[in-house]
């Protein structure tokens, strides 16, 4: 074995079909509840600002109800870093966020962006958070998260997941460095049952992020089934 790797998944989509009708139903907090059971060691939420799938209450209940660590993806702004420190989630993930995208489409631009994000992630590390940055595999944005303090980076793989040429090793590259200038390393979007495994089998990274497909899947088998297969290809990768 090359060390035990950490899924967390996120429920941001349990939140949207609830959304698509109104009401109570399907809850999150269940969903997230049930991702703990079924072998998930965190749970990640990303309250977004035009609020489209997550809301304020959601987080609020999950900080109360979850036994596990509560990942709260946020976009770089006062109101999110404010929402973040009144809720004091184990870990916030900072995020690039544009409100006509329908998903986060690539990393956000630590290098380019340092000045305005190093208040926010000071704050945030100050108030005991875990902060990572959720950024493009590449030396420039590893090295700006780690001149930021951000203790980790969770690299963006949807362009591996799309099949861009040369992605996987310029990945593994990526985590590789990172580890080496002592930053831990994560990594998510776009994983499924058929492209994890040579993501999950790079040994310098700690922990996978998995929502969509995982939510996605559990409309045919089950969350509970979704989750243990992903975390069984995810253990077979390390083995």
């Amino acid at each position: 074995m090359t060390g035990t790797l950490r899924l967390g998944v996120n429920i941001d989509h349990v939140a949207t079909v609830r959304n698509a009708r109104g009401g109570d139903n399907p809850d999150p907090v269940r969903a997230a509840i049930l991702a703990a059971e079924a072998g998930a060691d965190g749970i990640t939420a990303h309250l977004r600002e035009d609020r489209r799938h997550i809301s304020d209450d959601d987080i609020e209940r999950l900080t109360k109800a979850l036994t596990i660590p509560l990942n709260l993806e946020m976009a770089a702004t006062d109101e999110m870093a404010a929402i973040a420190l009144k809720a004091r989630p184990h870990a916030a993930c900072i995020v690039p966020e544009k409100r006509e995208e329908r998903t986060t489409e690539g990393g956000i631009d630590a290098a380019g962006q340092h000045n305005r994000l190093a208040p926010i992630v000071g704050a945030l590390v100050k108030a005991n958070i875990r902060v990572s940055m959720f950024i493009e595999p590449s030396k420039a944005q590893l090295d700006a998260s780690k001149a930021l303090g951000a203790p980790v980076v969770e690299l963006h793989t949807g362009a591996y997941a799309h099949g861009a040429e040369g992605e996987l090793e310029r990945i593994r590259a990526a985590a590789d460095y990172g580890a080496s200038i002592g930053l831990e390393v994560h990594a998510g979007h776009g994983l499924t049952f058929d492209n994890v495994k040579p993501i999950a089998a790079i040994p310098q990274i700690k922990e996978l992020n998995i929502g969509h497909f995982l939510i996605g899947e559990a409309i045919y088998i089950g969350l509970e089934a979704s989750i243990r297969r992903m975390r069984a290809l995810m253990d077979e990768a390390r083995a």
